[in-house]
């Protein structure tokens, strides 16, 4: 049997698995990671030449220098997108397949052996994202991004179909099966009937919500009202709330970094003179100037995965002077996220109205993604489906393993 690859280029994070001829299959690890970052940064070094980096790499070279910087996420969300021809980046023109394709040499650079000779399947969502979202074209940009990298011959598979493969393996007859799969930015919920040697896509929904606004959560709740969110300035007499906006910022780490703008610093200092409470808002600013939005979204997610497994969990953050110590029960996490856990809900059925079936003719749910660990999420399928009825496994790999083993034959 030939080695296969299955390559699940993701809009957040990206894994790369091998099957090999004796059958097994393994994630290709960088280092002692199992997923890259979905991430492409280009800058200049001091001769002026073009540089780029992808994944962690990319991340660093952003937090050195990021008002110089030019970061590029979420490009899969594109694919699909007719109005995106081109981007130029620090005076240099890209097309979407380019960038694809320089990403994509970045995440396989460590497995030329493996690649060499083996058959190579990556996924592809049911639809792409994007209310004027063309499939076709997303496919073709997504293999032309591939031959960009070198990969011309690559086969595509449906994602959810990937997710579901080692699962439907298990499975003793035809079964209609929803496929809830939770990534960093988005959740996706596809309903796919499985029959012997064939998968049939009956529906399929989307909701731009899942781990990164879980975060945004606990951000918002426990550390952005030590940073001076809900306080006051005073202006001529008058009492004047914080500027919220300054916070939203916090929904994504590379945005806290666009706030070393120094009219944007300015701003905050001026309101600090005249604030409530101005240390807060002096801490806001050495956080913001020093880059610590990536470390503080690293503890924020070491919490959240501890609240799936416990009652309870302490985040412990400190920088400088700026310290947070406090216990998050997981009840209180689960309030803050009902927003975004109604929200899937609602993508739930969307999903099942898309397909003309209720939840009773569900066979089986299958549960993948980090999001998929939150207990709150899986009691939400549960409630509506049936406890016996909810698997989840492979959280952060099952799509790239699922593509390698559709390769077998």
């Amino acid at each position: 049997m030939q080695r296969v690859i299955g390559i699940d280029f993701g809009t957040t994070n990206s894994v790369v698995t091998a099957l090999s001829p004796d059958g097994e299959l393994r994630v290709l690890r960088r280092a002692t990671e199992e997923v890259f970052r979905s991430i492409l940064c280009f800058w200049r070094d001091g001769a002026g030449r073009l540089l780029h980096a992808a994944g962690a790499q990319g991340i660093s070279a952003y937090l050195e220098d990021p008002l110089e910087a030019r970061l590029i996420l979420s490009m899969k969300s594109y694919l699909a997108q007719r109005s995106f021809q081109e981007t130029r980046i620090l005076g240099r023109p890209y097309g979407l397949e380019a960038l694809v394709g320089l990403f994509l040499r970045e995440l396989l650079a460590p497995f030329g052996p493996e690649l060499e000779g083996a058959r190579v399947i990556a996924g592809r969502p049911v639809r792409f994202v994007g209310e004027t979202a063309d499939d076709a074209l997303g496919e073709a940009r997504l293999r032309a991004g591939f031959a960009a990298a070198g990969l011309p011959d690559v086969r595509v598979e449906l994602e959810p179909a990937a997710a579901g493969h080692r699962f439907a393996t298990q499975l003793d007859s035809a079964a209609t099966v929803l496929v809830a799969d939770f990534g960093g930015g988005t959740s996706d919920f596809s309903l796919l009937r499985f029959e012997p040697g064939r998968v049939t896509p009956l529906g399929h929904a989307g909701v731009g919500v899942a781990g990164d606004a879980f975060d945004f959560r606990i951000i918002d709740h426990v550390v952005s009202p030590l940073l001076g969110k809900g306080g006051s300035y005073n202006v001529m007499g008058t009492d004047l709330p914080i500027p919220p906006g300054w916070y939203t910022s916090f929904a994504r780490w590379h945005l806290l970094s666009l706030m070393r703008a120094p009219r944007t610093l300015r701003d905050i200092a001026d309101v600090a003179r005249n604030a409530a409470e101005p240390e807060r808002l002096h801490q806001l600013i050495q956080l913001i100037e020093e880059e610590v939005g990536y470390e503080l979204y690293r503890a924020i997610s070491g919490v959240k995965a501890a609240l799936s497994s416990k009652p309870r969990a302490r985040l412990q953050f400190r920088h400088a002077d700026f310290a947070v110590d406090a216990e998050i029960t997981r009840r209180d996490f689960e309030s803050w996220i009902a927003p975004e856990l109604k929200q899937i809900g609602a993508a739930v059925d969307a999903a099942l109205t898309d397909a003309s079936l209720n939840a009773s003719q569900v066979d089986r749910v299958f549960l993948t993604g980090g999001s998929s660990l939150v207990p709150a999420v899986r009691r939400l399928f549960e409630k509506r489906f049936g406890k016996e009825r909810v698997m989840a496994g492979g959280e952060f790999v099952s799509v790239a393993e699922g593509l390698a083993l559709m390769g077998r034959g």
